[in-house]
């Protein structure tokens, strides 16, 4: 996963590793967007630190499956 994270940042022309947002009003990644917009559909009040808990786990368990 980290060598597809890699060479999509060479491709795109950052240099750098990019981290996601920790808790605070950072950037949101896909994922967080997409939670946001799926409680906004349903009308759940959204609680930002519960979704980054939610989708940062979620995004461990999918890297700890996939490599």
């Amino acid at each position: 996963m980290d060598q597809l994270k890699n060479l999509a940042s060479k491709a795109s022309g950052g240099g750098g590793e990019q981290k996601p947002a920790q808790g605070g009003g950072g950037q949101e990644d896909y994922l967080d967007k997409g939670l946001a917009a799926g409680e906004k559909q349903f009308g759940i009040p959204e609680n930002k630190g519960m979704n980054e808990k939610i989708t940062d786990q979620g995004r461990e368990m999918f890297e700890k499956q996939t490599g």
